[in-house]
C-alpha cells in the first residue's frame, strides 16, 4: 500500500508501571487505522487522596473514533484491562478477548452493578481474526493468570509481535505454557518484525522460579506451621491459589477464602474447569470453626488495602476472621511501588499479635509472571526481530532493556515513552508528532481530568488543616457581633498559651483597625485582606499556611 505506515503509540504503561494502554496505527499519515491492545489501570497512591484508580487519557483516540476498529485484550489483570468497563463504551467498538478474559469483564460488570454496554468478541489462540486491515492471532503465554497471549499483529507492511505479559515456563501450574514452537515459526517467516516487549524484570538476570517452585515450598511450610496458616497474594494469582490449595490438602488443611475478589476468580476458574481436581473451598463464615492445625486462609489484601480482608484482619475488624499468637501469615506477594508503607505497617501489626510473618526476604513465597534477561535473549533468538520496543515499565526498566537489546545486536532499539509516535515500518523511528497523554482519575464515581478532581485540595487539606471565619460587615465596614471561627486540623496548645483562635482574632482586628473605610466597604477587597492577613499570622505562629477561607456577610 503506497504511503503506508505502521507506527506504534503507548498512551499509558511506557514510564510507569500499570496502566497499559497502546494503539497500532496502520495506512498514509492522514488515513490511518487505529488498533487498540490493552485498557488498563493503576491505583491511586498518597499523591491522589481518594483516589483509587488512574487510567491513561484516551484523548488522542477520542479525537479519531472514526478510525479505531478495535480494542484486543492481551489478559485480564486489572493494569491491563481494569478501565475498559470506564473508557471503552464510549468507542462503541468491539473487545477482542480470551475466554476468561471475557468472563472476568462479565463478572466485574456485574459486580460492580455498570450498565454500559460492550460487545465482546472471543478469540481462541493460534486461530487468526481480522480487525479492520489488521490480522491479529494470539500467541499462549505463561503469565501469573489464565489465558494470557501474546499479540501477532500482522499488516501488509509488517508484522508486530505484542508480548504482553509473559515469562516463560514449560510446565505451569495453571493454564498453558508459552508456545515456543509457535514463536520459533515466526521468526523463521522472516518478514520485517518489530518487537513490542514486556520489560517489568529487564533489570534482573537469569530465568524466573517457576510455579512450582513456590508450590513446593508452600507445601513445606504449611505442612510444618504447628497452627494457622494464613496466605496473601495476588486475587488474579490462580497459579498460586492452586499451589496453596494443594499444599494444604496434602496436609490434611482445608482452604478457607476470604475476599471478594478471591472468590471471584475462583468462581470462574471453576466454571471453566480451571479447578477440576481441587477440592471447594470454603468461606470465611467457616474459618471459626476448623481447629487451628486444619486450617489455611486464603486472602485478599496484599497491596496493603484498607477495605481488604488483611487491613481488617491485622487491625481486628473483621467480622469472621480473627488469629492468634503462633499463627503463621505467609506475604505471597510483593509490593506495588507505592503500596509498601501500607504494606509494612499491617505487617507489623500482625507481628505485635504474635503472628510470624514470612516475606520473599525469608523464603521464597513469590514469582513474578515476568521474563528476566535470559529469558528476553531468548525470546529475541527465536524471532529475530529488527526492531525492538521496550515496553511496561519504569524508565530504569526500560532502558535496562533496551541496553540488553542492543548488546543481543537488534538492529533498531527504540526507546519510547508515553505519547511518542513511534514509526515501526517502514522506516523505525520515533517522529516528532507530539500527542496529547496525560491521566484520568476515577474520584469516587466521577470520572475526570487529575485537576478537575478533589485530590490536590485534599492533599493540601490533610497537610495544612483548614480555617473558616465567617464575619458580618456593615455598609460603613464595621463589623457587626462576633466572627465565628471554625478551626480544624491546627495543632492544640496549652491554655496559658496563645492558641489559633486568637491568632485569627488579632489578624482580623488589625486588618479592621488599619484599613480604609473605602476598602472596608469593598467586600472582595475586604474579604481578600483578612484571608491573606489570617494565613500570614498562622504561618508565623505555626511555621504553616493553612487553608483560608472568609465568608463575609454585609448587612
Amino acid at each position: 500500500m503506497m504511503g503506508s505506515e505502521l507506527v506504534f503509540l503507548p498512551l499509558g504503561g511506557v514510564g510507569e508501571i500499570g496502566m497499559n494502554m497502546a494503539a497500532y496505527g496502520f495506512g498514509p499519515v492522514d488515513d490511518r487505522k487505529w488498533l487498540v491492545v490493552d485498557c488498563g489501570v493503576t491505583f491511586g497512591g498518597p499523591e491522589q487522596p481518594g483516589i483509587e484508580l488512574i487510567m491513561a487519557d484516551p484523548e488522542f483516540l477520542e479525537e479519531r473514533s472514526r478510525d479505531i476498529v478495535g480494542l484486543v485484550l492481551t489478559h485480564s489483570h486489572e493494569d491491563h484491562y481494569g478501565a475498559v468497563l470506564d473508557l471503552w463504551p464510549a468507542f462503541d467498538r468491539p473487545v477482542y478477548a480470551s475466554e476468561f478474559a471475557a468472563a472476568m469483564l462479565k463478572a466485574k460488570r456485574a459486580t460492580e452493578g455498570i450498565v454500559e454496554h460492550v460487545d465482546v468478541r472471543v478469540f481462541i489462540p493460534g486461530q487468526p481474526f481480522d480487525v479492520g486491515p489488521f490480522r491479529v492471532e494470539a500467541i499462549n503465554v505463561a503469565h501469573s493468570i489464565p489465558q494470557s497471549c501474546s499479540l501477532l499483529i500482522s499488516t501488509p507492511i509488517g508484522n508486530v509481535v505484542h508480548t504482553g505479559d509473559w515469562k516463560l515456563e514449560d510446565d505451569p501450574v495453571s493454564g498453558d505454557p508459552t508456545d515456543e514452537a509457535r514463536f520459533r515459526q515466526i521468526g523463521k517467516l522472516k518478514p520485517p518484525l518489530a518487537l513490542v516487549c514486556d520489560s517489568t524484570n529487564a533489570l534482573k538476570d537469569g530465568i524466573s522460579p517457576t510455579e512450582r517452585q513456590i508450590g513446593e515450598n508452600l507445601e513445606r511450610l504449611i505442612a510444618q506451621a504447628p497452627h494457622r496458616v494464613v496466605l496473601t497474594s495476588f486475587a488474579s494469582n490462580l497459579g498460586r491459589m492452586i499451589s496453596v490449595a494443594k499444599a494444604a490438602k496434602k496436609a490434611g488443611r482445608q482452604v478457607v477464602l476470604s475476599g471478594r475478589s478471591m472468590h471471584r476468580i475462583a468462581t470462574i476458574a471453576r466454571e471453566q474447569g480451571l479447578l477440576d481436581g481441587i477440592e471447594p473451598f470454603l468461606d470465611h463464615d467457616s474459618f471459626r470453626h476448623l481447629p487451628r492445625n486444619k486450617t489455611v486462609l486464603l486472602c485478599t489484601g496484599s497491596q496493603g488495602e484498607g477495605r481488604a480482608a488483611l487491613a481488617r484482619i491485622s487491625n481486628g475488624s473483621h467480622p469472621a476472621i480473627s488469629l492468634d499468637r503462633g499463627d503463621m501469615m505467609i506475604f505471597s506477594s510483593w509490593a506495588i511501588p507505592g503500596n509498601e508503607r501500607d504494606v509494612i505497617d499491617i505487617q507489623n501489626r500482625l507481628i505485635d499479635m504474635g503472628v510470624k510473618v514470612i516475606t520473599n526476604d525469608d523464603e521464597l513465597v513469590h514469582v513474578t509472571g515476568h521474563p528476566r534477561r535470559q529469558e528476553l535473549t531468548t525470546l529475541y533468538s527465536w524471532l529475530e526481530p529488527s526492531v525492538l520496543v521496550p515496553v511496561h515499565g519504569e524508565a530504569a526498566h526500560l532502558v535496562a532493556h533496551a541496553e540488553l537489546g542492543r548488546a543481543s545486536n537488534i538492529e533498531n532499539v527504540i526507546e519510547a515513552r508515553n505519547g511518542d509516535m513511534v514509526q515501526l515500518f517502514p522506516d523505525p523511528g520515533i517522529s516528532r508528532l507530539e500527542v496529547p497523554v496525560g491521566q484520568l482519575y476515577l474520584d469516587g464515581d466521577i470520572l475526570c481530568l487529575p485537576e478537575q478532581s478533589g485530590a490536590r485540595a485534599r492533599k493540601r487539606l490533610s497537610v495544612a488543616g483548614i480555617v473558616v471565619v465567617s464575619i458580618c460587615i456593615d455598609r460603613e465596614g464595621k463589623m457587626r457581633g462576633s466572627a465565628k471561627i471554625v478551626i480544624e486540623g491546627l495543632p492544640e496548645v496549652e491554655a496559658d498559651t496563645i492558641d489559633a483562635h486568637s491568632v485569627v482574632e488579632q489578624a482580623m482586628d488589625g486588618v479592621l483597625s488599619s484599613m480604609s473605610k473605602k476598602l472596608r466597604r469593598n467586600p472582595d477587597a475586604l474579604g481578600e485582606a483578612l484571608r491573606r492577613a489570617v494565613r500570614g499570622e498562622l504561618n508565623n505562629w505555626w511555621g504553616r499556611k493553612p487553608n483560608v477561607s472568609i465568608l463575609l456577610h454585609q448587612v
